[in-house]
């Protein structure tokens, strides 16, 4: 049995790193040794010191929304991905794009990536020493912190004008100027770059010195230290995306053709270029001529396990938090990602889902702008909509898939679904590689979350076919408790969405009720198959505003026909009053609820409603 490191003693014992060392030092865990400047103990230490919270357990905090390396390691539970360093250092590729769908750690792996290979005043070793890269050994330790880097990010550079966004980019690149303060005054550059560089720093550089400002920035570090540069961009697309939904889309490309092809094309003061982003944009030739281009998609096998967490690494996190239980739930609502070869869940989510006391709920929701899938949805074709209505039911659809998509051609059915795919509201389950380099692809909706946002955005969307003025019709008949109007809204709903064939089970209508109801998520906290102390109630609507009603929803789904409906929205109406279900609503101090029984038989539904006021 291996000793543990530092790192994961402290996890095992639900403390932080820092205090294991200091017990450590305080030769307070027997059998603890010193192996250079590390700690190792053995595996079969039992902790017998009290920590500062006299015996309560000390977990350590969620990550949510740290994007930070240094930070994350030292102060929050953190997924070791580390070895995407070593397969990296395994080819060498000069310059390296990774691709995938927002909040699944692109950020995070970016910085970590930059202290890394950053050389620095500070030891930053010390930050690795207890991750899985420093175990492969000498070799791939000899990279650690050798490098000037240049680093940034243009996650933030979301502006409707093309002047206010090169004004977001230059402050972007004027900082990390200024994060180099050795050239200010260095013998060892020419006094061209030095002015040049002085330019950038008082905000004198115009738009062309600003887009070779990378290529200049490089030279000078490369010059100062005798070591070629390694340059890190994250989120390289936001702002190209954003100029494609404000209308400067051209001038966007324009100028970053110039300072990627400066950074990354046959530069003699590059050693590695790294970027991140959503999308592939290469049609565009953002990246024209740049023949050192290694890029890896949800679809390629590499790197596959290093953005978003394994089945594995979410069991230990839930273990970690005593959610053993849970797995299963987390699969089935935030996993079904397919990225390679590996099974991914959506770390965003999951992370999120543990800090909201294990209720499931759409998380991604809120983390991203959608106005791409939006303006698409609103042109769709018939074929593209029938597609949709396909996935929502849980069916799969085959679809050409080019990774190469762009913003500008989501308006197209093959270009829409590729984008989808792309940007994490689809998973691919079979492959099949096509010779102009595209592929086609058997795709699906991953999970329940995205069942969930597939409802709300498709059914805010999808005017085209009268779902608009039904889901108005279902708010507004929850508001007035009107159970005929509700019955009818939900009716005219399905009747213009599900197809006439389909015979869909209850996790079907959950989804399609679920998303319906998160249009609501402004005035109520929608949740979704939450435990109470008696069962597992369908959907809740929490208040957010202390003068709006309460509902909960417990549905049924019925094969035998429709004369047994009324009956079944009964049983679930008994049963929402039985278990009891509303007792959460009524502790929070809502003071009056809504408990709505919802049947379902294909296109057929019956609804019985109950208000308890208090």
């Amino acid at each position: 049995m291996r000793d543990l490191t530092i790192l994961e003693a402290a996890q095992r014992w639900n403390i932080t790193p820092r205090r294991m060392q200091q017990l450590c030092k305080e030769n307070a865990i027997p059998g603890a040794r010193k192996q250079g400047r590390s700690w190792l103990i053995p595996a079969d230490t039992q902790l017998k010191v009290r920590t500062k919270t006299s015996g309560r357990r000390q977990s350590l905090p969620l990550p949510i929304g740290v994007t930070s390396y240094v930070e994350a390691v030292t102060k929050y539970y953190y997924v070791d991905k580390t070895l995407l360093i070593r397969d990296f250092i395994d080819t060498l590729p000069k310059v390296s794009l990774f691709t995938r769908p927002r909040r699944f750690g692109k950020t995070l792996n970016m910085d970590m990536l930059r202290v890394f290979f950053e050389r620095s005043y500070e030891d930053t070793s010390v930050y690795f020493k207890d991750m899985k890269i420093w175990k492969c050994g000498n070799y791939y330790r000899s990279f650690q912190g050798k490098y000037p880097v240049i680093y940034l990010s243009f996650k933030d550079i979301r502006y409707t004008s093309w002047d206010s966004a090169l004004d977001g980019i230059y402050s972007i690149i004027r900082n990390e100027f200024a994060r180099h303060q050795e050239l200010m005054d260095s013998s060892l550059c020419n006094p061209i770059e030095a002015r040049m560089y002085r330019s950038v720093i008082d905000g004198c550089a115009d738009e062309t010195m600003l887009s070779r400002s990378l290529t200049m920035l490089s030279s000078m570090l490369h010059r100062h230290y005798g070591k070629e540069t390694v340059i890190i961009i994250d989120e390289y697309d936001t702002p190209i995306q954003q100029a494609y939904a404000g209308n400067y889309y051209d001038q966007a490309i324009g100028f970053f053709r110039g300072l990627f092809t400066g950074a990354f094309k046959d530069n003699p003061d590059l050693a590695y270029g790294f970027l991140s982003g959503i999308l592939r944009i290469t049609k565009d030739s953002i990246f024209s001529g740049i023949n050192n281009l290694k890029i890896n998609t949800i679809l390629d096998d590499r790197y596959n396990s290093y953005f978003g967490f394994t089945k594995k690494e979410a069991r230990q996190m839930l273990a970690y938090y005593g959610k053993e239980d849970k797995l299963a739930e987390v699969c089935v609502w935030y996993g079904g990602y397919q990225f390679g070869q590996a099974d991914i869940l959506n770390p965003w989510s999951v992370i999120n889902y543990i800090d909201d006391n294990c209720c499931p709920k759409a998380f991604w929701l809120s983390t991203g702008s959608n106005e791409v899938i939006g303006n698409a949805i609103t042109k769709a074709s018939s074929e593209t909509v029938d597609n949709l209505r396909s996935l929502m039911q849980g069916a799969s659809i085959t679809a050409y898939v080019d990774t190469e998509t762009v913003s500008s051609e989501a308006d197209n059915p093959s270009g829409f679904f590729s984008y989808l795919l792309m940007t994490g509201y689809l998973c691919c389950t079979e492959i099949i590689p096509q010779n102009d380099g595209a592929f086609i692809c058997k795709i699906s909706i991953p999970n329940r979350e995205i069942s969930t946002l597939y409802a709300k955005e498709i059914i805010s969307g999808l005017n085209v076919i009268g779902t608009g003025p039904a889901a108005l019709m279902i708010q507004q008949a929850l508001f007035e408790r009107n159970t005929a109007s509700l019955q009818q809204g939900i009716t005219d709903y399905i009747t213009a969405f599900i197809m006439a064939y389909d015979t869909n089970s209850e996790d079907f209508y959950q989804s399609l009720i679920t998303g319906l109801c998160a249009m609501l998520n402004q005035r109520y906290m929608v949740r979704s198959n939450r435990e109470t102390v008696l069962g597992r109630f369908g959907i809740q609507l929490a208040p957010l505003e202390s003068l709006l009603p309460g509902f909960i929803f417990e549905l049924k789904a019925s094969r035998r026909g429709t004369d047994i409906l009324d009956g079944l929205a009964e049983k679930a109406l008994i049963q929402i009053e039985e278990k009891p279900y509303i007792a959460e609503m009524k502790m929070d101090g809502t003071r009056e609820i809504s408990a709505v029984g919802i049947a379902f038989q294909d296109k057929k539904i019956s609804i019985k409603s109950k208000t308890y006021v208090f």
